[in-house]
């Protein structure tokens, strides 16, 4: 039996009212045709995002939550047609807009982080050289707010450059406006050339100085960091745990998505004026 968000204490990683609000709109129907839905959809999110939050493995869930079975059914579904891409990508809008940006952004800036893999195995390992690290790789393009727009996960070893073309040619189809995207130095090379030629943008590398010591913030490429920083915070991304590299880029979408229901119902006229349009 699932108790109602209202019948037990929250935690931390629930959904508020206006959340669930701004969410439950972007989330697909009941299937037709068969019984009607029974089980509680916002229970069934909370559940996710708690995982999200702490790490936990799907049997581990708090017993008041939805069947750990029913969870994982949910969230293997909406993976699998693309639902948590959808979700994310309509609340990615929103938030540039409650920011005052275009829908859709004119630069970019790109980058990738390596993370371990554990022991229960999977699709797509393999050994990153240079940070010395057995798992697979993140890669992803983001707009100026430091929103995702592309995600692409492969095996660790493969080349930053490599992978670039994956993301930028998915750029290419969505992001009709990109016109300028920055990088650092691990994509010097061909791809300069490629992306000029082959996406009619200019691909512009930010350097560290080598007369500059220690830590210091460079131009651009600070926007991707922080996205990473952002993504950090999510125990579940700490390693990447999942099997399948679709299930590790939807736990990225759902931190994502989680990180901009947030933004979107913090108490601002432009906030307000976006959810009575979603509601």
């Amino acid at each position: 039996m699932t108790i109602e968000t209202e019948e037990r204490a929250a935690y931390p990683s629930d959904l508020s009212d206006a959340e669930w609000a701004a969410l439950n709109p972007s989330l697909p129907p009941s299937v037709g045709g068969g019984r009607p839905r029974t089980v509680d959809l916002r229970a069934v999110l909370n559940a996710i995002f708690y995982r999200e939050q702490t790490g936990c493995a799907w049997r581990y869930l708090p017993h008041e939550f939805p069947p750990h079975t029913t969870v994982y059914e949910y969230f293997s579904m909406w993976r699998n047609d693309g639902t948590w891409h959808k979700v994310h990508d309509t609340l990615a809008v929103a938030v540039r807009e409650s920011a005052g940006h275009e829908p859709q952004p004119s630069v970019g800036v790109l980058d990738s982080q390596s993370a371990k893999t554990t022991d229960v195995g999977g699709e797509q390992r393999g050994y990153d050289a240079g940070k010395k690290i057995k798992g697979r790789k993140r890669h992803i393009l983001v707009d100026s707010l430091g929103m995702l727009m592309v995600l692409v996960v492969t095996a660790a070893s493969v080349q930053d450059r490599d992978a670039a073309k994956l993301v930028l040619g998915t750029a290419r189809t969505k992001m009709t406006r990109l016109q300028r995207v920055w990088a650092d130095g691990g994509y010097t090379g061909q791809l300069v050339d490629w992306t000029r030629t082959e996406c009619g943008w200019t691909l512009e590398i930010v350097k560290r100085s080598d007369d500059v010591k220690g830590f210091v913030v460079l131009p651009h490429r600070w926007i991707v960091e922080r996205t990473f920083g952002w993504l950090n915070k999510c125990r579940i991304l700490s390693k990447d745990y999942e099997r399948r590299t679709d299930s590790s880029e939807a736990t990225i979408y759902l931190a994502m998505t989680r990180l901009m229901l947030r933004r979107l119902t913090e108490v601002t006229p432009e906030n307000e004026s976006l959810l009575a349009q979603t509601t």
